[in-house]
């Protein structure tokens, strides 16, 4: 079974404590069965955190088993959650990365944009948001950056040869951007390539990025026009990794790239 398909953590952790409270009170399944006026295929479903309890069973259970309505209590996590962004998750697997690959042929990377960059790009957010959402998503986003300086994490960036050499705003914000990259890639532990136009063939259509985690698993987050996709199946990731590693093969290699960049930044003088 993978990590998709398991029931809600939540489940598993009422029905096991559900199991340990009913065996700790010397009562079997028949008898918490009879008493709720269920199956006993229905309690070994959710003690096996195959199916969620109802509130009357664990009410039944808590009573039965003198639990002091700490198994009562246990509905109100059992509730569905609202959907949430993947890119929630992505976050908190990005800041315990120890390598960070990514392919962005459409942006400048967030982790790398300056601030204007980052704002003109809310800005341009459809449908359109007022001057406080685009504030706090420029904050969340900058406030992200602080990981480029974990000299102990890999950071490797493939940029698109459209968002080096079409600004996003003015001018002036654009050679803020170039030299911006120019600082960045010049880390030790940064490497930024870029994508000659024409030269990426794979069909990619949005951001590419696979972390390699502490254990040394490895997850990838792709993102689309309009959402995106945390990606954990091993198989599938492996996949976007060779995805990925071809990608680096069509790029410019990094001292090219500096190349590029300020011979970009130079025509904007």
């Amino acid at each position: 079974m993978t990590l998709e398909s398991q029931p809600p953590i939540g489940w598993r952790y009422c029905g096991d404590q559900l199991k340990r409270w009913r065996q700790r009170a010397g009562i079997s399944r028949e008898e918490l069965a009879k008493e709720a006026c269920v199956g006993v295929e229905l309690i070994k479903s959710i003690e096996q955190g195959r199916r969620r309890a109802s509130l009357r069973i664990l009410q039944v259970a808590d009573q039965l088993c003198g639990a002091g309505g700490l198994l009562e209590a246990a509905y109100q996590y059992l509730q569905p959650e609202p959907q949430r962004p993947a890119a929630h998750d992505f976050f908190r697997y990005e800041e315990e990365a120890i390598a960070r690959s990514a392919c962005e042929p459409v942006f400048i990377p967030g982790l790398l944009q300056t601030e204007r960059t980052a704002r003109a790009l809310f800005a341009k957010c459809w449908p359109p948001v007022d001057d406080q959402t685009i504030d706090e998503r420029v904050t969340r986003r900058l406030s992200r950056q602080y990981l480029l300086d974990k000299q102990m994490t890999a950071f490797s960036f493939i940029i698109g040869d459209a968002p080096l050499r079409y600004p996003v705003a003015d001018v002036e914000s654009h050679r803020e951007q170039l030299r911006r990259l120019l600082e960045v890639g010049s880390q030790r532990n940064v490497t930024i390539q870029v994508m000659p136009a024409g030269a990426l063939q794979l069909e990619l259509n949005g951001s590419l990025v696979v972390l390699e985690l502490p254990d040394r698993g490895r997850i990838a987050y792709h993102e689309g026009s309009f959402a995106g996709a945390l990606i954990t199946d091993p198989e599938e990731v492996r996949k976007m990794a060779h995805r990925l590693a071809l990608i680096h093969q069509l790029a410019l290699s990094p001292g090219e790239s500096t190349r590029v960049i300020s011979s970009l930044l130079r025509d904007c003088e």
